[in-house]
């Protein structure tokens, strides 16, 4: 085996340091559990081993940007190559940690029954935590897959200085909701009620706690999160946005093979060439396609032009149905009748209900 990439192992030598570091100052190990989803064979298990201030030690400074949303989630230290215990049903399982402190496993389900379940997690001196895990039924044939930025959440930045705006400034509160998203995904899963939520993006898994409160606050469903970690891969400096999406959807038409998935994006970025190629790669698994039309200023902040990123994949046919709109209403719109023609569905194409 050929070795990491030098910005790899410079990134763990370094945080090797600063954990021995942290340590002497006494700072404790906790773990932060990611949404996980499972079937009634596996479970899917993210979490993340971190390194956090001791509240009794930690000065004054320090507690008032633990109080802000984002210096709360990056002002932690991955604990390198550690170990985290997942509580299983059957007894503890350990798992170790990769080199920036993740883990992202698949255990045997014994016992987890269909629906949100529970599941606790510890660091190897006991301190606990707890995760939210969504168990799909074997033969849910329903599932929704859903980006974030400029699909659901609009913000006004360059995509350059989005994330650091969004993670060490902007109170969640702040955000914006797209218009009817969260109705538009209410309505779905009324229809189809067990079915997967899944938010796939490219946003760091620092943001992920924050992120589930914005939705949560803005009356999103609860759904799984699949983010990934900014830092350097085995092969270069940085991951590719692109292709963890694609590997991701892929994955999730694998664990749900009787899935037939609605999926939503945006023309912004690569969703439209992500998903047109999913549903050729994939047939039968696509029931349909949203995509959400960014306006002139959001194009530009998005990708630097005010034209489409990928408008031949937009204007081109596809195998599957394909709808867009500049918001969740104008999508539930469209997509009502679509839906329609392939099962009842509880969305009304005449206008906007009621916000949950």
């Amino acid at each position: 085996m050929s070795r990491p990439f030098f910005a790899a192992r410079l990134e763990e030598a370094t945080n090797r340091r600063l954990e021995r570091l942290l340590r002497r100052m006494g700072w404790k190990e906790r773990v932060v559990a990611f949404t996980g989803y499972g079937d009634p064979t596996f479970v899917r298990v993210m979490a993340r081993l971190i390194l956090v201030p001791d509240r009794s030690t930690a000065g004054v400074l320090s507690r008032e940007l633990l109080k802000r949303r984002g210096w709360r989630n990056f002002m932690a230290q991955p604990v390198v190559r550690g170990t985290i215990v997942v509580h299983t049903t059957h007894g503890p399982v350990e798992v170790p940690t990769d080199r920036s402190g993740y883990i992202d496993v698949r255990l045997e389900n014994r016992g987890l029954k269909p629906g949100w379940q529970r599941l606790t997690y510890s660091t190897i001196d006991g301190r606990t935590t707890e995760g939210e895990i969504q168990i799909v039924r074997s033969d849910e044939e329903f599932g929704i897959i859903s980006d974030i930025d400029d699909t659901i959440i609009t913000t006004m930045l360059p995509r350059l200085f989005l994330a650091a705006w969004n993670s060490f400034v902007v109170h969640e509160s702040a955000r914006q909701a797209v218009p009817g998203m969260a109705q538009l995904y209410h309505d779905l899963l009324v229809d189809h009620p067990g079915a997967p939520l899944v938010f796939v993006s490219t946003g760091a898994w620092n943001t992920q706690p924050t992120l589930t409160r914005f939705l949560h606050s803005r009356h999103f469903p609860l759904g799984s999160m699949l983010l990934t970690d900014w830092g350097p891969t085995n092969v270069g400096w940085f991951r590719s946005g692109r292709e963890h999406k694609e590997r991701e959807v892929r994955q999730l038409a694998e664990d749900f093979p009787n899935i037939r998935w609605v999926v939503f994006g945006d023309d912004g970025q690569h969703d439209p060439t992500i998903y047109s190629e999913f549903s050729r790669d994939a047939p039968g698994r696509v029931r349909a396609v949203a995509i959400r039309h960014l306006s002139i200023a959001e194009q530009v902040l998005a990708h630097g032009t005010p034209d489409t990123l990928e408008a031949r994949q937009l204007d081109r046919e596809h195998s599957v149905p394909w709808v867009t709109g500049d918001d969740g209403w104008e999508l539930r719109g469209k997509l009502g009748p679509v839906l329609a023609e392939l099962a009842p569905t509880n969305l009304d194409p005449a206008g906007p209900g009621d916000t949950p």
